[in-house]
C-alpha cells in the first residue's frame, strides 16, 4: 500500500468534510466489497494449494495413509486430516 496525498486527489470540499473527523493522521480507504479478492487469486497461490489438496485427497482414496500423506506433502497430520475429511 502507498502512501497518496489527500489534496492531490480529493476534491477540496470533500477535504474540508473529512478534516471533521480527522486531521494529520493516516487513514484506510477500504476498497469497495465488489472488488475484494480471495487470498492468492492474483499471485496463483490459491490455485497451488487447491491443485495440492485435490492431490493429496486423490492419493487417500487410492489407500495411502494419513501419516505417508503427512510425511510426502510436508504437512502435520491434523491438516491432512482436514483436507481429506472436508468436503
Amino acid at each position: 500500500m502507498r502512501y497518496i496525498k489527500a489534496n492531490a486527489i480529493l476534491p477540496e470540499k470533500l477535504i474540508e468534510e473529512i478534516q471533521k473527523y480527522v486531521q494529520g493522521e493516516t487513514i484506510y480507504i477500504p476498497k469497495p466489497k465488489t472488488e475484494y479478492q480471495k487470498w492468492g487469486t492474483r499471485s496463483g497461490g490459491r490455485k497451488v494449494i487447491d491443485d495440492r489438496n485435490a492431490s493429496i485427497k486423490r492419493a487417500f482414496k487410492r489407500g495411502r495413509t494419513i501419516q505417508q500423506l503427512s510425511e510426502e506433502y510436508f504437512l502435520s497430520i491434523e491438516t491432512i486430516k482436514k483436507i481429506v475429511y472436508s468436503k
